[in-house]
């Protein structure tokens, strides 16, 4: 397997979101991450909507380059044939609330116990303690918590409203996967196998930060031009539907003018400099534009725009996503086919390394579809695999 984590191995026993992307974009770099899941019809991911011939496609979409296999870890024998695979890993991902892995002797204590050198992360809601700590967790309530929904309120609609995606889950997947890679680093320095921890409240704090929190960063009453510039993303309407356009200089704000045929406007000296803030001359601004794109259909004022160096976008819908000649230029969709599942497509991995390229992963597995290659790659006999699935430790 080619790429930069090529010859790292990560057991994955986490579920829906949060745990199985960060472990798939390792996949993605090179590992070898090896889905462990529950009895019955695998983890839950598999059960939910957009489901085809023994795939979700959540669950594919969290799951690419990994092999499965269908283990029970309340069976005796199940909790052993993990202890196998542990040993000879470098990460364990799982992402249960506080004291479950405990309970079920998969916990950093019982593992290190069986590979002293292993990265062992895990994901909680709220953190491993304090008041929220045993409260079950989901996107939409972390997005809550952490000022998405406060900030998603549209001054002509003053209605506070989600992020209608997995925006904490995903932003804890990309905190986590770098969180692991450091801590192998930190391991190939030396320092060892440690405990990488994440909440999933932390995680979508942090991320929202930078420009969600402007007004909170510096303290005092001291601070000028008290302004979050994303209370300024707007759809700006046209003739026939709606755009999107930024205007974030001076000069780019004089080019949306001369767009609209709003020359006057743009050359008056009350758009140059500070003056330029007043609000009188941003209202005279914000209105010529206004009057101006209602004036236009989408296509011609995405041109004029496009021509004057605004930048500026359509709102395209996803099948448009799909067919926008950029991303059909970068590759940004990959497609695949599974012999059982049929054809699927997924995101190409953004990252791309010069010296360690990767290739594309293998298709999402169905359930306990990689379990036999797995218990020959243990060493066990055909006997041994029998007695196992007899028995139900392996599940699939």
């Amino acid at each position: 397997m080619a790429g930069p984590l090529s010859g790292f191995r990560v057991i994955d026993i986490s579920e829906v979101i949060s745990g199985p992307l960060a472990a798939m974009i390792l996949a993605d770099q090179g590992a070898d991450v090896i889905k462990v899941e529950p009895p019955g019809h695998g983890e839950e991911s598999r059960q939910l909507a957009n489901y085809r011939n023994g795939m979700a496609a959540l669950y594919a979409n969290c799951n690419h380059g990994k092999r499965s296999i269908g283990i029970d870890l309340k069976h005796e024998d199940g909790l052993a044939l993990l202890y196998q695979l542990v040993k000879d890993a470098d990460v364990v991902v799982q992402n249960w609330r506080p004291g479950a892995a405990e309970r079920l002797k998969v916990g950093e204590t019982d593992l290190r116990k069986i590979n002293p050198n292993i990265i062992y992360a895990s994901i909680t809601g709220y953190g491993d303690d304090g008041p929220y700590a045993d409260r079950r967790g989901y996107d939409p309530i972390f997005q809550s918590l952490t000022g998405y929904v406060a900030s998603q309120t549209n001054p002509e609609i003053p209605v506070p409203d989600l992020v209608r995606n997995s925006l904490v889950d995903k932003a804890t997947s990309i905190t986590l996967a770098q969180g692991i890679t450091a801590a192998l680093l930190a391991r190939e320095r030396g320092a060892g196998g440690q405990h990488v921890r994440i909440a999933m409240l932390d995680a979508g704090l942090a991320f929202f930060w930078p420009d969600g929190m402007l007004r909170h960063s510096l303290v005092g009453d001291d601070v000028e031009n008290y302004v979050v510039p994303g209370e300024r993303y707007q759809l700006m309407a046209t003739k026939d539907g709606q755009l999107v356009m930024w205007m974030g200089t001076a000069d780019q704000m004089r080019a949306g003018l001369r767009a609209v045929g709003r020359d006057d406007i743009a050359d008056d000296p009350k758009q140059r400099g500070r003056s330029m803030l007043e609000e009188a001359n941003e209202l005279a601004r914000a209105v010529a534009i206004q009057e101006g794109m209602a004036k236009l259909t989408s296509a011609e004022a995405y041109a004029r725009l496009i021509e004057h160096e605004v930048p500026a976008a359509p709102v395209l819908t996803h099948e448009e996503v799909m067919r926008d000649p950029q991303i059909v230029h970068n590759g940004s969709i990959l497609e695949g086919s599974h012999p059982v599942y049929g054809d699927f497509r997924r995101a190409r991995p953004a990252v791309r390394f010069s010296q360690t390229p990767t290739e594309p992963t293998d298709a999402p597995a169905l359930y306990g579809e990689n379990s036999t290659a797995i218990l020959d790659e243990l060493g066990l006999s055909k006997e041994a695999q029998t007695a196992l699935r007899e028995s139900g430790a392996v599940t699939r």
